[in-house]
């Protein structure tokens, strides 16, 4: 039976018991504390938090699921693989124990013929939590089943969130693969080989807490209460079922992974079966490359952090296989077509989407090729040195210099350390890398933080309900403030000065989302005035105002009137309605695989990123900005309109990757057919009231993604004349019509090219000239001459080198002899360090010196023992490193270093 089937015949039971089928969700996880879904109730979660309320009381999916917390082995064993698909069912106070019991039990054991999976019950056992009598006497007097394949288990048996909230005991069905694969015994005392767990079924009725009460395995909570109602959540693995069905030895070789693994044997010359190392890297490849068209199918791109990470890693890891089973040409064209094949019948999307996933696959592969070579080359001399010198470990610097300089990631040095029977200074890796983030910390000062407790929030959605939008058809209105907070508190009194949260009954004011700015505006209550310059949505249907009391004093519970700086809101709307155009106009010269991925709709302006695997040339962003502005002659309508999410695919509206709709969304529409998308966004009503729309910018933000900034309106007409007056001044600087102007400024940067490249030269020369002068000034360091230089601002990378090196040279050989040169230039400061054949027999290294010398200057540097160089940031710290490289030579010589 394929895995197709399976999943089909699961859907197509709980379907015909009362489930309602809900589709798989995007691996992208819309829950803030996870990457990507690792669960097949994730989706669910809302519903068993209480957060909100399920529109069904029976549920059914098969979920799209990626785990890489042991990624390491996969391809070693035969349940860990980085992609399944979980099949569940849940109820949300419906049915309980017996009703999960039933449903479980029928499915397994129906006949296939009827529509069952047809195991047999002599293969099953199942277990229950050690203290859940109710569970084992369901499974022996009402299902039947034979009392010695039933078993209590502790800690293994109890399931919860990890945080404060729903739990319960749970009941496993395990298969038995027979004597083959371990001893007997039961899931309980057998191997994990042999007993293999199919379906968890989790039986929610307790509330846990924060403290310790011991349950183990990290569960150290106490049980606080019961459920107001009890829920059903239910895990079976639709991999390990079709290994069972398909009557195959593992996950990788059912239908769905196992063509792609043979592909790759082909493709290296290896035999599947015929090694241990091989099989794992066959293994790894299956399993990678296809969890890498998942991922990307929803949206994910190769990046260097969160989810863009896991992918990229995933890749490389394939890639780095594939390499080491010999394989040294391009192979994701080949593996990507033959995962997309094994994919598509249930998911569609795969082959549709196709051409953008392997876009950025192709690249990737490419660049890391690239890496690879380099990387592994630097990271073979440092094992060599590491093993010529007796140490079993390489330094964190130097795996931090593979990975900032070559991007060569941190697992894979590991990984092939390890290789080699090497380990890795990771502490010290750690230390850098976060010295690193700190200095390239972006200023989230701005990002609007929730200022109270979610669970303030929680209580007032509980008891108010939400809150109605009415922005799309008012800018003003009487309301009733129905909460009123103040330092994350509710409150029923706020007087002038006091910062406020207010919570309306209804509202014109539009909450930041969907990379729309919030609306400002003025809220008036009795004598009281709020000034609102901050308006968000913290839980779905709460919409909460954030300002200051003007004047006067605001009540809980008083009516007023809302009104919203229309200024503001018609110049977001406008760069909204634009960002529309400028998505469709770059899809129509890029592609239909160049998709949003973020924006910013302010004031006058707007900020959009897509998704392209390279740069967009300027004569393309120019045809963007074309077709945009005619659109905005043409002055096309606005409309929107609400509709089920099925029919909006079915009308081609655009949606989100990893946006999180409902079973009704509002679609916008311009002109029709030009731009359709899902969104809850404020528009203009046409597009001819934009005025004008101005490209500013186009630049990489990651890799595969692309952004745009553009001004619209007043603020793009305003920044035309400032330029057109810039020109015309520079036009009559250099007495030049403005069509001649670019070649004039070419030509006169090209004389000042040709002026300083002189100048350098001259520099050089004087430089170069004085290695005599230098030689003979040599300090003696107990022992060895030892010349610092300071040479001036400009000096060639070439010449620095050719200096140190005729310095050393004019030094006579029977003496230890160690040069240091540095020079500033416009990117901070250049320096290098060369030692004579003596010094080296006196164990002084060019390039240990060189890492003394380049600490003052904020810098790194590295090399051979004879010649070592490397850059900083800060010149004025070139004395300072002299006279570190001067003090490290002396330590050395004396012993103390």
């Amino acid at each position: 039976m394929q895995t197709s089937q399976i999943r089909s015949r699961f859907l197509k039971f709980f379907e015909k018991n009362g489930h309602t089928v809900v589709p798989s969700a995007s691996l992208v996880s819309p829950d803030p504390t996870l990457l990507l879904v690792n669960a097949g109730m994730v989706p669910f979660k809302p519903y068993f938090l209480g957060e909100q309320t399920p529109p069904w009381n029976r549920a059914t999916s098969v979920q799209k699921v990626v785990r890489t917390i042991d990624i390491e082995e996969v391809g070693k064993t035969s349940r860990h693989g980085s992609f399944f698909q979980m099949c569940g069912n849940f109820s949300f106070g419906d049915y309980f124990k017996e009703g999960a019991a039933r449903f479980a039990w029928e499915l397994m054991t129906g006949s296939q013929a009827d529509g069952g999976l047809g195991f047999a019950e002599r293969d099953l056992w199942v277990t229950v939590y050690e203290t859940d009598d109710e569970a084992e006497r369901i499974w022996r007097d009402v299902i039947g089943l034979d009392p010695s394949r039933i078993q209590r288990l502790g800690k293994d048996n109890f399931w919860d969130m990890g945080v404060p909230g729903p739990c319960g005991p749970s009941s496993e069905i395990f298969i038995d693969r027979g004597a083959e694969y371990g001893p007997d015994g039961g899931p309980a005392f057998g191997g994990d080989e042999r007993f293999i767990e199919l379906w968890n079924l989790v039986f929610m009725e307790l509330i846990r807490g924060e403290s310790a009460q011991g349950l183990g395995k990290g569960h150290d909570f106490e049980i606080v209460g019961e459920l107001p109602t009890k829920n059903i959540d239910t895990g079976m693995g639709l991999e390990r079922v079709a290994t069972q069905l398909q009557g195959v030895d593992n996950l990788y070789e059912i239908d769905e992974v196992y063509p792609i693994l043979d592909k790759a044997a082909e493709m290296s010359g290896k035999r599947y079966g015929a090694g241990h190392d091989d099989d794992v890297r066959l293994r790894v490849i299956a399993d990678h490359v296809r969890t890498g068209l998942m991922l990307m199918s929803d949206g994910v791109t190769p990046a260097n952090d969160g989810r863009g990470y896991v992918l990229r890693r995933m890749l490389r890891r394939a890639v780095r296989a594939m390499r080491l089973l010999g394989y040294q040409d391009p192979a994701f064209p080949e593996l990507f077509a033959v995962a997309r094949d094994c994919m598509q019948s249930s998911y569609p999307e795969v082959a549709s989407d196709f051409g953008r996933i392997t876009g950025y696959a192709f690249a990737e592969e490419e660049q890391f090729a690239s890496t690879l070579r380099q990387g592994t080359t630097i990271l073979d001399t440092a094992v060599a040195e590491a093993k010529r010198t007796g140490t079993d470990r390489l330094s964190g610097s130097e795996a931090f210099a593979l990975h900032d300089t070559y991007g060569f990631p941190i697992d894979l040095t590991l990984e092939m350390a390890a290789e080699q029977g090497l380990q890795v200074d990771q502490d010290e890796f750690t230390r850098l890398m976060t010295q690193q983030r700190d200095r390239a910390k972006a200023d989230r000062a701005g990002r609007r933080l929730v200022q109270a407790d979610q669970s303030s929030y929680r209580k007032l959605v509980d008891t108010l309900g939400a809150s109605e939008f009415t922005g799309y058809s008012q800018i003003a209105r009487e309301s009733r403030v129905r909460a009123l907070l103040s330092d994350g508190a509710q409150t029923q009194v706020a007087t002038e000065g006091d910062a406020v949260e207010l919570v309306l009954d209804a509202t014109p004011f539009y909450p930041e989302g969907g990379g729309q700015q919030p609306d400002f505006g003025l809220i008036e209550v009795g004598s009281g005035k709020v000034e609102i310059t901050d308006v968000q949505r913290p839980l779905p249907g709460l919409i909460v105002h954030r300002g200051r009391v003007a004047s006067g004093e605001v009540r809980a519970g008083e009516s007023g009137l809302a009104s919203v700086d229309i200024g503001r809101r018609r110049a977001i709307s406008r760069a909204h309605t634009a960002t529309h155009l400028v998505h469709a106009a770059v899809r129509g010269n890029l592609g239909q695989t160049a998709t949003q991925a973020g924006s910013l709709n302010a004031p006058g302006r707007l900020r959009f990123d897509f998704k392209t695997p390279g740069a967009v040339s300027p004569e393309t962003l120019a045809a963007v900005e074309d077709e945009v502005n005619s659109m905005l002659v043409d002055d096309l309508e606005v409309s929107a309109f609400i509709t089920s999410l099925d029919q909006a695919r079915k009308m081609g509206a655009m949606a989100l990757f990893g946006e999180k709709y409902g079973d009704e969304v509002r679609v916008v529409e311009i002109g029709g057919e030009y731009s359709r998308e899902l969104c809850g966004g404020t528009h203009a009503p046409r597009v001819g009231q934009l005025g004008i729309v101005k490209l500013l910018s186009e630049s990489s933000i990651g890799s595969g993604v692309r952004r745009v900034e553009a001004l619209v309106g007043m603020d793009a007409f305003r920044f035309l004349s400032k330029e057109h007056l810039l020109v015309s001044q520079l036009a009559d600087s250099f007495k030049v019509p403005s069509d001649e102007l670019p070649e004039r400024v070419s030509s006169l940067v090209e004389r000042l090219k040709a002026a300083e490249k002189e100048i350098a030269a001259l520099k050089s020369g004087q430089v170069l000239g004085k290695a005599a002068e230098y030689a003979a000034q040599a300090r003696d360091v107990f022992g060895v001459a030892f010349v610092g230089i300071e040479a001036p601002a400009g000096v060639a990378g070439g010449d620095l080198r050719g200096l140190a090196l005729d310095v050393r040279g004019r030094i006579p050989g029977d003496r230890p002899a160690v040069v240091a040169v540095t020079s500033p230039s416009d990117k901070g400061v250049s320096f290098l360090v060369a030692t004579n054949e003596k010094a080296r027999e006196w164990q002084l290294r060019a390039g240990e010196i060189v890492k003394a010398l380049a600490e003052p200057m904020g810098g790194r540097g590295g090399g051979k023992d004879d010649v070592a160089q490397g850059g900083g940031q800060d010149a004025s710290g070139a004395n300072a490193g002299l006279q570190a490289a001067e003090h490290f030579v002396g330590q050395k010589v004396t012993g103390s270093a």
